[in-house]
């Protein structure tokens, strides 16, 4: 077991090792109550199965972040909470200004895509966010909401249908809660911006008949400029400041050679700088890296019990997440016509393309806001003693609204250059009059709606020999209308400094599903399980999956599964309109096109390509026209998944749990990336339908179009350690330790005929792990957090079209950061905490990664944080 989990899983399990070493055996904390009596079990349901049982250990494994983890996490909001759990191999998205996500957080497990990861809010399907699309924004979910978290790591289409692929993260609210909570918290980062606000107040009372629950809460993360963050105080270099190319000789209307910074401009405004013959513009010194995000929310729950076989609930909320982020002045290309007032070189008979920063139009502020309005209503039905009925309709609106100041209207821009009213030569010195009347505010309004009516029943069929055999079945009806509309003039793709296009669809989906277990004897069951998804847009699939239990020991559980799973292809993939971007690649002949010596494109004068493969970071990278649109005959990807594990009561002290997953995806969905096209064009393959590399007659790319197709498969397997100890120290207190080791033993993407094993390299770390230590003594407890992530490794020779973060050899060290909390019951039932996250000031390595300082789904730069948090009781 040592040498599957490598050093670093090795050293954590030391520790936790030597403290439970260092400490005499204590009476066991899980089965004192057996102690003095046979302990009697509830039966109760677990994300995975919709079978209630009174198993500790089922047939899939799951793992619980309670409400005290959660406490203890010092965290202020899920998608925080979740970024550190070892189940998100390669990081989770998290909200950045200068994305058109701006403030989505999503959760990716096993590292195969957040479209790939089930998000439930308890047991039911979170609605996805309308700037996406195709994940659910865990911002909008309060987490003073939360009772605990759930996260099943195992395909599970066959219960709960598209996107469970890499396992499915349960968030289950608070529901029996008596009393009233007040709770109010402030966290402090190292760096400038990032400070957090927490504050929520829960009200609930219950009784024999019924309960109730009211709450509302707020959370928030203030926004991160690049220059108060590592890697900030490098000047940005963007050839989008003010340099202009010649139009071509041979095509008109085309680029040609460079002619480098606009004659007689000084390049001396604010944040312009001279780059050699270039006039450049520094972003870093506008631009945030992190945009602020804040949420409040308000939620409701109630039970009633009507009499003795009948039951309603009613669950109701409303969250609003509001974002603010703010990029660089607006970059642009602007065609001056030959002998116009604006003509860098008059007379040569040709006109001029300029790359021009409106930097005197101001920066370009974005607003966004997100909101979430859910509501389930259903009905509990004991109809006899073996049917159990729940059924029930839910209906959840997702909106999203986006307002973008500073932005430019290219054909007027490119008018008032053309007549002289606009200056280029002296940007600063136009009338503010002249500058308004080409910038544009734009617009986006989204919205995700999803109205659901469903039926489940559980029914004890017969007796085997380890107990009843039951069959959970259910159906489902879904509909998904989705709209995502950008302003006319994004849409007709003349507004500079934006990208994206409109995109609408609406769907039904219909869906029947049976669950079967045959407990054969009482150390061993298995369970069947299938469920049919019909799509009105593309059409239908089935997903069959075996599960199994043996116990062939009191303290001893051995697990198995195999299934299949499908992901239905988003809305927005299938219905996007064809939007501009203007994307960085690396190309050889562009490089060598624009003045540049081959050394300097990363050739020689023979070579056609990049030495070192793309994305190397001393190879030029150029920003050309890029367009993406949607694919309306796209199809669902497929997945085959198994699993094998184990769970070990090995003293009465200590719990083990050992899980081996492998997971295959076919017909992967999927945008294939622009540097990959040119890659390809490079070597002279064929190019993906709906794709296209277009090319100048000097051989530099002039436009890339990509799309959304069924291109490809994706491959990984890993394994699981739960290792788990409890100590009753008598007057020293209470000592519990939880490690948590994943380890991703395979990871291995076919892109056509390319195979990639990605595994290890840079991005993508093969071990992620945690140590969470908790000792409580009276009215005090302490935590003792350590997170860590491993080393990543580029290799020395590149292979071909391989996507490469820092360029080859690059190398990045593991990753170790320590959270340390203390809190103390007062008289009077409060409780205060104080605690520091990253006590160790520790800060991500700089190697960039999607035009970042540092790979921002990973890792985080807020260095050591100071928090506290009071919470009263009444």
């Amino acid at each position: 077991m040592t040498s599957n989990f490598g050093l670093p899983g090795c050293r954590l399990a030391a520790l936790s090792f030597g403290i439970a070493c260092a400490l005499p055996a204590m009476p066991a904390f899980a089965q004192d109550a057996a102690s003095e009596g046979t302990q009697t079990l509830d039966r109760i349901q677990v994300t995975g199965s919709r079978i209630t049982r009174a198993d500790i250990e089922g047939a899939n494994p799951v793992t619980v972040i309670d409400r005290a983890a959660i406490d203890a996490s010092g965290k202020v909001s899920v998608s925080d909470l979740l970024r550190d759990t070892t189940f998100s191999s390669f990081g989770n998205f998290r909200p950045r200004s200068g994305s058109s996500a701006q403030a989505v957080a999503d959760v990716d497990l096993r590292g195969i895509g957040s479209d790939r990861t089930l998000v439930l809010i308890d047991g039911r399907r979170a609605p996805y966010a309308p700037s996406t699309g195709t994940n659910a924004d865990l911002n909008t979910i309060p987490l003073a909401a939360v009772e605990r978290i759930e996260i099943l790591s195992d395909g599970a289409s066959a219960l709960y249908g598209s996107d469970a692929i890499g396992g499915v993260v349960n968030i289950i609210l608070r529901r029996d809660f008596e009393g009233a909570e007040l709770r109010y918290g402030r966290g402090t980062p190292k760096v400038q911006g990032g400070d957090t606000e927490e504050a929520s107040v829960v009200f609930g009372t219950s009784s024999d008949r019924g309960s109730l629950l009211l709450g509302a809460s707020m959370n928030s993360r203030d926004m991160v400029f690049t220059r108060d963050q590592i890697g900030g105080d490098v000047r940005g270099g963007s050839i989008y400041g003010n340099n202009f190319y010649f139009e071509s000789e041979t095509e008109p209307g085309e680029e040609g050679a460079a002619g480098g910074a606009l004659p007689g401009y000084a390049c001396d405004d604010p944040n312009f700088w001279r780059n050699g013959a270039n006039c450049v513009f520094d972003f870093n010194a506008i631009a945030a890296n992190e945009a602020s995000v804040k949420n409040k929310s308000l939620f409701a729950r109630g039970t009633w019990q009507i009499n003795q076989d009948w039951s309603v609930y009613t669950s109701a909320s409303y969250s609003a997440a509001d974002s603010f982020g703010r990029y660089a002045p607006t970059p642009g290309v602007l065609f001056v016509p030959e002998g116009t007032p604006n003509d860098p070189v008059p007379g040569d008979g040709l006109g001029a393309f300029v790359y021009h920063r409106y930097a005197a139009a101001g920066n370009r502020d974005n607003f966004v806001d997100n909101s979430v309005v859910d509501f389930n209503f259903g009905f509990n039905w004991q109809a006899t003693e073996r049917l159990y009925v729940d059924f029930g309709l839910r209906r959840s609106d997702a909106s999203f609204k986006e307002i973008g100041r500073g932005y430019i209207v290219t054909p007027l821009a490119e008018a008032a250059a053309a007549n002289g009213s606009y200056n280029l030569f002296d940007p600063f010195g136009n009338s503010e009059e002249v500058i308004k009347g080409f910038t544009a505010t734009t617009s986006r309004d989204g919205r995700f709606d999803v109205e659901e009516l469903y039926a489940n029943a559980t029914l004890d069929l017969f007796q085997m020999g380890g107990g009843s055999s039951v069959l959970a079945f259910g159906a489902e009806y879904r509909t998904e209308d989705y709209a995502d509309i950008y302003d006319s003039l994004s849409e007709a793709g003349v507004v500079a400094g934006s990208s994206g296009n409109s995109a609408a669809g609406d769907r039904e989906v219909y869906a029947a599903y049976a669950e079967w277990l045959f407990p054969v004897v009482d150390t061993f069951d298995f369970t069947l399980a299938a469920r049919y998804d019909r799509y009105s847009d593309y059409g239908s699939d089935v997903s069959p999956k075996i599960s199994a239990r043996w116990q062939p020991l009191a303290n001893l559980t051995f697990r198995a599964s195999a299934g299949e799973g499908f992901r239905a292809p988003p809305l927005t993939f299938i219905y996007s309109k064809r939007a501009f971007s203007a994307e960085q690649v690396q190309d050889f002949r562009t490089c060598v096109a624009t003045g540049f010596t081959p050394a300097q494109c990363g050739g020689d004068a023979n070579n056609d390509n990049i030495a070192d493969g793309p994305e190397d970071e001393d190879v030029v990278s150029y920003q050309v026209d890029s367009y993406s649109s949607g694919n309306l005959a796209l199809e669902s990807e497929s997945s085959r998944q198994y699993s094998i594990g184990m769970a070990w009561d090995a003293t009465d002290w200590l719990n083990l749990t050992l899980d081996y997953y492998n997971i295959e995806i076919e017909d992967r969905i999927r945008q294939i990336e622009f540097q990959e096209l040119v890659n390809f064009d490079n070597a002279g393959m064929p190019l993906p339908a709906g794709t296209s590399v277009l090319r100048r007659a000097n051989g530099s790319v002039s436009e890339i179009n990509t799309a959304f197709a069924n291109e490809g498969d994706l491959e990984t397997s890993g394994l699981d350690l739960n290792l788990r100890t409890r100590f009753d120290l008598d007057a020293a207190g209470r000592l519990e330790n939880w490690l948590q080791v994943a380890r991703v033993l395979d990871y291995t993407v076919t892109d056509g005929e390319t195979v990639k094993d990605r595994l290890g390299w840079v991005t993508a770390p093969d071990t992620r792990a945690s140590l969470r230590n908790t000792w409580s003594w009276g009215e005090l407890s302490a935590n003792w957090n350590v997170n860590y992530i491993g080393d990543q490794q580029n290799p020395g020779t590149v292979p071909a079209f391989g996507f490469l973060a820092g360029g080859a050899n690059t190398r990045v060290g593991s990753y170790t950061t320590h959270d340390v909390s203390a809190s103390y019951e007062m008289p009077w039932n409060g409780t205060v905490t104080l605690g520091v996250n990253n006590a160790g000031d520790k800060y991500p390595q700089l190697v960039g990664f999607e035009n970042r300082p540092w790979n921002f789904d990973l890792y985080d730069a807020y260095g050591r944080t100071v928090y506290f948090r009071y919470a009263q009781r009444f």
